[in-house]
């Protein structure tokens, strides 16, 4: 800590009292006597920047921020300099940002802010870098439990799902891999225990009696069995299984139970599509569960996207246990078909679904075999045996086994001491009678509930070859570094910026980095969050599990393809293409009248439409029968970039109503890469006239007048209001209220340089003439991601260099180049 000179500073107060020394740091005067407090209170600065810190000081923002008036809670007459208090560094960066002083007040001179802030961050940097040499920039961190499952996956060859045992994660700045949001307590180690338990009884079952078999065909006359009462499945039409729109709980759901949990591979054979909608196909899920009243829980597995021409589908999914398969028709813009029966019961007697107009989807039989997409069991052997596998459990061998496990599991070389209490442990276990198998697994148990294997083992300073491997790894891949990069950290070439690049590239090129784009969408994005909010049916009727499952798709897709070609960041704003399917193409083409139209008329035209609905949103439409696929939008379209996705949309929206200050917060964070800290205490939230009476924009004029609150909308709003046109799922609307008969929106807004927009459009093109902005804090994010911790004061100019880079995948290679990456 650097403190506050204790020299004797004079000064006097009205009636010409002295004021000495330590006692002027809590006068409270008026502005023209409190020169000297200031000059107290910063008298770390050296003695030539002194007077002109502290004359900016008390010229901008002592007069706010004193004892009395303390604005924001910061009472800078009483603040000393403590390196450790990140407020000194917000007074630099709100300053240098200029969002202090207030638009409204007196601003300083170019020249008088320069010398302020030239003089404010040589002690901050100094300060910053001393705390990063002692301690690291990033405190001891360990697996997230999505890191950890791919981990136990890749190091024991298992394939069950463990995320969900453990306690959830808690994101800090957005991610769940920072490390001063998170906690190993007792009852998250026991957890970890019991998982580890569980996946240590699975490789060692495997191993030893080898992979399950099971493989079942089931035709269509199999899946109409028990049609008794509460009969809920499909309808069997000229040797088809035809299931129907029917509005009833599990409807769809079939005699598929499994015998055990474990992956399986699905296979719907000839499936095509009855009555199909504009885009050509009937839309479907195919899901999982016990499919219950006492169970509801239903799991996705896929779409159905079913075309008039029959083709066989095929799924890989995680069931549990006595678990069985529903598919259903499920596209929130067609009718339901009756029931044909009383009492919850389903009949198709006397009647003809397809000819009466309903959409179905037909098949002639499904096929369940199990599957283990990790590896097999010879594999599983080699893994927890070595390379002879059941040849090398042998006594003599106990010691190499356990070693040569913590090695694997560690990530790195172990020593004689280190691997000592667990080479004890299989000793120990076997003295006392139990086998070598169970001897092992009692070692192996232990190591994997170590702090080696839960944690990052990191010391402060630059990183050795194999935490750059791990760090490497799990940025990219979520999980433990492969033979090849232990390889090359034990030769320690991985300080070789060259080969460090190489091993960038190998990696994304890897099918392994879906792992990284999963985890890092579902963090940056909020991705995970999409099941946060149910929308309202009331208002959005057409909305459904397909569009929701879509929307997910097409934003992964976007992403991976920035990534893989290594597109401009300016493609998180704009672009000329879009990844959809056609259930979701058809989402975004409606216009505001067909999507505002009451609910019996918008039946009736997705019923009609043809299929050049699409020319307003794409150039051609999706190919029915391809899924999600890469297409080129047209001029006039109204989607674009990242911004004005359906899953971005959604998940900063409430199901019911749009604010937007939330989606101003979330571009402004997550793309534009400005913080915005939390509202002042006793500010209340603004909550939208769900009725649309009253424009949420009206509101926020009022909030605004609050000086407290402006410096920050300033910020906030602008990108809030540019997506105002967007409803809560992601749909374009030109007024608020059922019916867009509210009030109008007005998307107009001037951005916190000064440069007005007319609409998003106009707004679009202002921030893609700015790449190194979003470059920067495209960089800001994936650091934050990889390493465990945000940027910190002395990282500035690293970025500044990396903001340089224009495309996504060179931002990736840069920061991991960078040192900041490169150590603790």
């Amino acid at each position: 800590m650097i403190h506050v000179t204790t020299k004797i500073m004079r000064s006097t107060t009205r009636d010409n009292n002295p004021i000495d020394g330590p006692t002027a740091l809590r006068y409270s005067g008026p502005p023209m006597f409190r020169l000297v407090p200031v000059l107290c209170v910063l008298s770390f600065v050296s003695s030539s920047a002194e007077t002109p810190v502290a004359a900016f000081l008390d010229s901008h923002c002592v007069e706010c921020h004193d004892p009395d008036v303390k604005k924001g809670g910061l009472d800078l007459a009483s603040l000393t300099f403590d390196p450790a208090n990140s407020t000194w560094i917000k007074v630099f960066e709100r300053v240098r940002d200029g969002e202090m002083p207030p638009k409204k007040k007196s601003q300083p001179e170019t020249a008088e802010k320069d010398l302020f802030l030239t003089a404010l961050r040589e002690p901050l940097l100094k300060a910053d870098a001393a705390d990063i040499a002692a301690k690291g920039r990033v405190r001891s961190r360990r697996l997230t439990r999505v890191e950890y499952e791919h981990t136990m996956h890749d190091l024991l060859g298992i394939d069950i799902p463990l995320k969900t045992l453990l306690p959830e994660d808690r994101a800090t700045r957005g991610f769940e891999t920072v490390a001063d949001g998170q906690q190993l307590s007792h009852h998250q180690l026991a957890r970890y225990l019991d998982v580890a338990d569980l996946a240590l009884s699975d490789a060692f079952d495997r191993a030893a009696k080898g992979d399950a078999i099971y493989a079942k065909q089931h035709t269509p006359e199999m899946l109409i069995k028990n049609r008794g009462g509460n009969y809920r499945g499909p309808e069997l039409r000229n040797g088809e299984s035809i299931t129907w729109p029917i509005g009833l709980q599990f409807f769809g759901r079939t005699p598929t139970w499994v015998p055990a949990s474990g992956w399986y591979r699905i296979t719907l054979r000839g499936v095509r599509g009855i009555n199909p909608t504009s885009d050509g196909a009937v839309w479907g899920t195919l899901r999982s569960g016990h499919c219950e009243s006492n169970a509801p829980l239903l799991y996705m597995i896929g779409l159905i996207e079913a075309t008039p021409t029959s083709r066989d589908m095929t799924f890989e999914a995680w069931i549990e246990e006595n678990h069985r398969l529903e598919l259903r028709p499920n596209d929130g813009t067609r009718k339901n078909a009756p029931t044909g029966a009383k009492g919850g019961n389903v009949s198709f007697s006397g009647r003809n679904l397809e000819k009466q107009g309903f959409s179905g989807i037909a098949h002639r039989g499904i096929d369940i075999k199990r599957i283990y997409p990790i590896t097999n069991d010879i594999d599983v052997r080699k893994k927890l045996f070595g390379g002879d596998g059941l040849e090398a459990l042998k006594a003599e061998n106990l010691d190499k086994l356990v070693s040569r496990f913590a090695t694997r599991a560690f990530r790195r070389p172990v020593t004689e001491a280190q691997s000592a209490p667990y080479r004890e442990i299989a000793a120990k276990s076997l003295a006392e009678g139990d086998s070598l198998t169970e001897s092992l697994r009692a070692a192996y148990r232990a190591i994997l509930c170590s702090p080696r294997f839960l944690t990052f083992i990191e010391a402060p300073g630059p990183l050795d070859d194999h935490a750059i491997a791990s760090r490497l790894s799990f940025a990219l891949w979520c999980s433990m570094p492969d033979q090849e990069l232990l390889e090359l950290a034990n030769q320690n070439k991985l300080h070789d910026p060259q080969t460090l690049a190489q091993q960038v590239e190998r990696l994304l090129s890897h099918t392994k980095a879906k792992r990284f784009i999963a985890s890092f969408t579902d963090q940056w994005l909020k991705l995970s969050q999409i099941d946060f909010t149910t929308p309202d049916m009331r208002l959005f009727r057409d909305f459904d599990p397909v569009l929701q499952e879509s929307m997910l798709q097409e934003t992964r897709a976007y992403f991976a393809e920035m990534l893989s070609r290594d597109l401009s960041i300016t493609h998180l704003i704009d672009s000329d293409f879009a990844f959809l399917n056609g259930r979701l193409a058809r989402h975004y083409a409606g216009d505001n009248q067909t999507m505002r139209s009451s609910n019996k008329e918008k039946k009736r035209q997705s019923e009609t439409l043809p299929v050049s609905w699409s020319d307003s949103l794409t150039v051609s439409a999706p190919k029915p029968g391809d899924g999600l696929q890469k297409v080129t939008l047209a001029s006039q379209s109204k989607r674009g970039g990242l911004i004005t996705q359906g899953a971005i949309l959604k998940v900063t929206a409430d199901g019911t109503s749009t604010s937007p200050v939330v989606r101003g917060v979330f571009v402004n964070e997550r793309i534009l890469g400005n913080h915005i800290p939390p509202p002042p205490p006793g500010i209340p939230a603004i909550e939208p006239d769900i009725r649309g009476a009253t424009s949420i924009r009206d509101q926020l004029d009022k909030h605004r007048n609050n000086e407290s609150c402006a410096s920050c909308h300033q910020t906030i709003d602008p990108p809030g209001f540019a997506l105002e046109n967007y409803d809560p799922v992601g749909l374009w609307r030109s007024a608020y209220g059922q019916n867009g008969k509210g009030a109008k929106i007005n998307p107009t807004g001037t951005t916190p340089e000064g440069e007005a927009f007319t609409d998003l459009a106009t707004w679009k093109k202002l921030y893609t003439q700015h790449h190194e902005h979003l470059a920067r804090a495209f960089a800001e994010q994936f650091l934050t991601y990889s390493t465990g911790a945000p940027p910190r004061f002395s990282d500035e100019s690293a970025l500044d260099e990396i903001s340089n880079t224009t495309n996504l995948r060179a931002i990736i290679r840069e920061v991991i180049l960078s040192e900041v990456f490169r150590r603790k």
